[in-house]
């Protein structure tokens, strides 16, 4: 299981993804994690065996508040929904969906994800931490370029950072660099 510390920005690009939030979280966190996990198998919420192994922390308006993704998890919606609304005074609890808008005034139009070529290069992190970086760089994106490398400093698995650096660039071969660039070269 993982925590992972974002900001309200992070979850302004998160548009397409959804989760519940609960607010006012004190204490171990992971032990929000597991307890949330628990409450959800017994209530018949979290299907086949499915558990939520990662969790996202944010603060907002003085409160620390956790994300659980629903990704890769299987949920009961209604049982969900139910739990969600009884508990609302308690946990303050809401969907991303909702407290984005809400919240921190909407989804943020992501920039279009640059190329860039990382299939058949040295796997070793901080090389294609580098190479994406690069690419960011020169496609205009400084600052995203300084916040995939911070989240992927925070990481504690390769398997992470890979899909960190998916979240900033399109992750291509040499090969789809170079028809795409022959692509852009042809006039029709």
């Amino acid at each position: 299981m993982h925590i992972t510390k974002i900001t309200t920005n992070d979850l302004r690009r998160m548009e397409n993804k959804e989760g519940l939030i609960l607010q006012g979280c004190g204490g171990n966190l992971y032990d929000w994690l597991e307890g949330i996990n628990n409450t959800f198998e017994k209530a018949g919420i979290l299907e086949n065996g499915t558990r939520f192994r990662d969790a996202y922390v944010f603060e907002h308006d003085g409160l620390t508040n956790l994300l659980f993704p629903f990704e890769d998890v299987k949920l009961d919606g209604g049982k969900l929904a139910l739990w969600r609304i009884q508990r609302y005074e308690t946990f303050g609890g809401t969907w991303l969906s909702d407290y984005v808008p809400n919240r921190l005034g909407g989804f943020e139009t992501q920039a279009q994800k640059p190329k860039c070529a990382l299939i058949g290069e040295d796997g070793n992190i901080f090389n294609l931490m580098g190479i994406a970086a690069r690419t960011l760089r020169q496609a205009g994106q400084p600052e995203q370029a300084r916040e995939m490398l911070d989240r992927i400093n925070q990481c504690q698995s390769y398997d992470s950072a890979l899909g960190i650096i998916g979240e900033y660039v399109e992750i291509t071969d040499k090969e789809d660099m170079e028809i795409s660039d022959e692509m852009d070269g042809m006039h029709l």
